[in-house]
This record gives structure tokens, C-alpha cells and sequence, in this order.
């Protein structure tokens, strides 16, 4: 009787014990993930395990881990790390589904953990376990939002998967179509804004990580890059402890075209060995130094990236901006060489892989006055490149694709002065040169137009030139435009 007594106790122990897993957000845990977002990766494992000796049942700490898997893999793209980490990403889901769903953080935490699994997904090229990963993450938090309606974390997540999932561009709308899913670009930017300008203790919490979602999709998805730049400039982020807040800024000011302060932020970084080690700050800046036509430097920077990234993700146009540094110095064999490797590596993937393989198989270099434009115009040197294309005039060019570019630069380059009626005028002219021509050129004019209108405040005249970008067929970069223009419809209403 003793025997059966003592074993009923146990089993009761170890069933309570299955049952009192928590999502406890400690102390311990909130320095970890402190931690982990500067990727501070060592720091912040030790931490994890401190957390886990001091509660065996605490969840938190498990879902701190996959920040860490999402870092590795995001980053580095390692195909044999992803053998090794992707079953345990499975574990995790399958374990934090034991917390009590009385938790707000029991739907939160799956829903962010599935995100993050579709983020590594799409960088191994599985994207319809991406898709459905999305839905599940999608519905999870929805579900959130319905039940714990004070839970604030909600609107950092909903929010951005919201304004995402409403610019999914045609060339991926039936995946959208199939798993059922539908968002909204307005509802969705402004609760991600809402919890980015919190007071809120979790908005506190979670600043770092809010701060890096909500410029992200205010630059590209809500088309508000004013106050992403305006955000990073005013919260006084922290770029120079905290690497992940580093990247971002950094990333954001190259697009942006602010060169010297993307330079700025990358070399005085915390240079401490407690921090990763990412080739990212070698792509990046290669390609500052390729868009002041600083070549050498540029090739020196793209070379030492190649040779450390593992991935696929933007390789093909790596090498593509490789070829230009030595095609422009005039190093022919070893331009040549760069482009038997966008041959050769890496994937297709993304719109500028696509293109850079169809450059390489082309056989034709560009103009080389147009391209030092275009890199000047993309680095922002803007009176360096109009001093290049005022050297000619569109005669100058006997290839109909030249002359197409040629009106597209002054375009851009107007666009990015504030010279709105000069910029439209060209950006007319190159969409009538190039609306049956395979070149990106007129669909991206007609995107630009869009939003110089919509900046204006001219939300009717802007619409007909966004349904033109999407309208085009069969052109470079087609889905990324599309998305672009999906967007701009969604901000004016359409």
C-alpha cells in the first residue's frame, strides 16, 4: 500500500508539475533578451540558462531561444546550421504550446515564434511552409487581440503582419488567396505606430525590437520614410551598443541615400568581441563606397563579404555589383570572372538576383556614364551625377534602352532634389519610351509619380500611376514594384 501511495504521488508531482508551466517574463528573462537584440548572442545564451536553473517551468526562456536561431540563420543564411536548428525551432513550438492559454503570452509567444520560423523559411527558398507558418502566426495573434484587449504587445505584432499582409504584390497573391488572409495597411500602421510611441511598460520592454520592426515597415511598407528617419533620429536610438538598432539605422540611411551617415554609424559601432560576428558590415559598406565610385575599396569590401556569407539570399547581386567596380576600373578579366560567378552562385530568389542572372547571360555591360549616374544619383552625390548626364544629351545614345535610362535618371535624380514638375515631366517621357520595353524603367516612373503625388496630397491624381506601375507586364523587378504599388493604393484608399 505504501508502494501504490508513493507511486500515485509522484504521478500527481509530475502531472502537476506538466501542468504549472508559466510564461514569466522575469528579471533574468528581460535581461537576456536585452541582451539578445544587441546581439550580444553569448551574453544572452548564459542568461537563458540562468533562467531556466531558476524556474525549470518558465517558457520565456524557450522563446528567447528562437531569437537566437532567428539571428544565425536571418544573418548568415548557413545551410548546415539550419540542419541543426530547425528541428529544435519544431521542439519549441511543440513545448510552449504546454503553457496555460490563459496566458496572454501563450498565443503571443507561438504567433511570434511561427513569424520567425517564416523569416528563416523564406531564406532557405521554403515558402510554402512560410505561407502557412504566416496564417498561423496571423490567426494566433488575431485571436490574441480578441481575448486580452489590453495586452499591448498585440499591436506590434498584428499591426505589422496587418500592413504586410495587405501589399502582398500579384506575383504572390495566391498564396494569400489560399491560406485566407487579408490586412490592412491603415489599421495596421497605426497600431504599430500607437505601440512604438508608447508609454506602456511592455512598449518599454520591447523597445528595441519595436524600434526595428516599426522603421522597417514605415520605410517600405507605409511609404512614411520621413518618420522612420525622423524615429531613429529623435528616440536617440542606440546605435552604437546595440548592433541590431546599428543595422537597421545603418541599412535605412543607404536606402535613404544619407551615405555618410550610414558610414558613420558602421565604423564607430562598439567594436567589443562580445558581439556577433556578421558579414553584413562588409555588404554594407562595399556598396556606400561602390555608390561614390570609390571602386577599389568597394570591390575590397564586396570580396571579403562574399567569402564569409554562406547564404544565397542577394548573392547573385553581389556579384553583379562586384562586375561594375572592376568594369568600371577597366579590369575586364576580373569583371568577367565576377560574372561567371552570378552564373554560378546563389539563388534566384529575389527580384535583383533575377535581374543580375539576366544581366550575366546577356553578355552586354551597361553604359558606363549611365551607370556611374545611376550609382552617384543611388548614393545620393546628386550634382555629381547631373553634371555626368548633362554632359549629353539623349542623342548621344543610339540604344533605345539607353535613351530610356537616360530620361529615367534625370527622373530620379529630380525626384530626389524636390523638383517635382522636372521629375514627373522626365518620369512621363521614360514611361512612354519604355511601356512595351522589358527594362524596369516605366514601371518604376510610374511608381514614382504615384508617390510624389501622394506626398503632395493629390491621392486621385496618384492612383491612375500606381494602377499603371502594377498595370505593366512582364518587366524587371515586377513583384517588388507591384508590392510597392499594391501599397501605395492601400495608403490612398484604393
Amino acid at each position: 500500500m505504501r508502494k501504490y501511495i508513493a507511486f500515485l504521488l509522484f504521478i500527481l508531482a509530475t502531472t502537476t508539475s506538466q501542468a504549472e508551466k508559466v510564461y514569466e517574463f522575469n528579471s533574468t528573462c528581460q535581461q537576456a533578451y536585452q541582451e539578445i537584440q544587441k546581439l550580444k548572442i553569448n551574453n544572452g545564451i548564459a542568461l537563458i540558462e540562468k533562467a531556466k536553473q531558476q524556474n525549470p517551468d518558465n517558457l520565456i526562456p524557450f522563446y528567447l531561444e528562437n531569437y537566437i536561431d532567428l539571428v544565425y540563420l536571418f544573418f548568415n543564411e548557413d545551410a548546415e546550421e539550419y540542419i541543426i536548428r530547425k528541428p529544435k525551432i519544431e521542439q519549441r513550438i511543440k513545448l510552449l504550446e504546454q503553457g496555460p492559454q490563459s496566458s496572454p503570452f501563450y498565443r503571443y509567444c507561438l504567433s511570434m515564434v511561427y513569424v520567425q520560423k517564416a523569416f528563416i523559411e523564406i531564406k532557405f527558398a521554403e515558402n510554402w511552409r512560410a505561407s502557412w507558418d504566416v496564417r498561423k502566426a496571423f490567426l494566433l495573434i488575431k485571436e490574441n487581440k480578441k481575448l486580452f484587449q489590453t495586452f499591448s504587445p498585440n499591436d506590434l505584432l498584428y499591426g505589422g503582419l496587418q500592413a504586410i499582409i495587405s501589399t502582398i504584390p500579384s506575383g504572390y497573391s495566391f498564396f494569400a488567396n489560399l491560406i485566407g488572409l487579408s490586412g490592412s495597411m491603415s489599421e495596421g500602421m497605426t497600431l504599430l505606430k500607437n505601440f512604438a510611441y508608447s508609454t506602456d511598460p511592455y512598449a518599454k520592454l520591447f523597445s528595441n525590437e519595436t524600434a526595428f520592426i516599426y522603421c522597417y515597415v514605415a520605410y517600405h511598407v507605409g511609404n512614411k520614410k520621413a518618420d522612420a528617419i525622423k524615429f531613429i533620429q529623435e528616440r536617440k536610438l542606440d546605435v552604437v551598443n546595440n548592433y541590431l538598432l546599428c543595422y537597421m539605422a545603418a541599412n535605412l540611411y543607404v536606402v535613404d541615400k544619407k551615405l555618410e551617415m550610414a558610414k558613420s554609424i558602421i565604423q564607430n559601432r562598439n567594436k567589443s568581441p562580445e558581439y556577433i560576428n556578421l558579414p553584413i558590415w562588409d555588404y554594407e559598406l562595399g556598396f556606400i563606397k561602390l555608390d561614390h565610385l570609390e571602386l577599389q575599396e568597394a570591390a575590397s569590401y564586396l570580396e571579403s563579404y562574399l567569402a564569409k556569407f554562406k547564404g544565397n539570399f542577394y548573392t547573385k547581386d553581389t556579384y553583379l555589383k562586384l562586375s561594375w567596380c572592376y568594369y568600371l576600373e577597366g579590369n575586364m578579366k576580373s569583371a568577367e570572372a565576377a560574372r561567371q560567378n552570378i552564373i554560378k552562385k546563389g539563388s534566384t530568389d529575389t527580384d535583383a538576383d533575377k535581374q543580375a542572372l539576366k544581366d550575366a547571360k546577356s553578355g552586354v555591360w551597361p553604359n558606363a556614364l549611365l551607370l556611374k549616374a545611376r550609382l552617384l544619383s543611388d548614393g545620393g552625390y546628386f550634382q555629381e551625377a547631373l553634371a555626368l548626364l548633362n554632359s549629353k544629351n539623349i542623342n548621344s545614345f543610339a540604344l533605345e534602352e539607353e535613351k530610356l535610362e537616360y530620361q529615367y535618371r534625370y527622373g530620379r535624380i529630380y525626384d530626389d532634389l524636390n523638383k517635382n514638375e522636372q521629375a514627373i515631366d522626365y518620369y512621363n517621357a521614360a514611361i512612354n519610351l519604355g511601356v512595351n520595353r522589358k527594362e524596369y524603367y516605366a514601371a518604376r516612373a510610374a511608381l514614382q509619380i504615384g508617390e510624389i503625388y501622394e506626398r503632395e496630397g493629390k491621392k486621385k491624381l496618384a492612383i491612375p500611376y500606381f494602377e499603371k506601375c502594377i498595370s505593366l507586364k512582364d518587366h524587371e523587378y515586377k513583384n517588388s514594384l507591384d508590392q510597392r504599388a499594391k501599397a501605395g493604393l492601400q495608403r490612398c484608399g484604393n
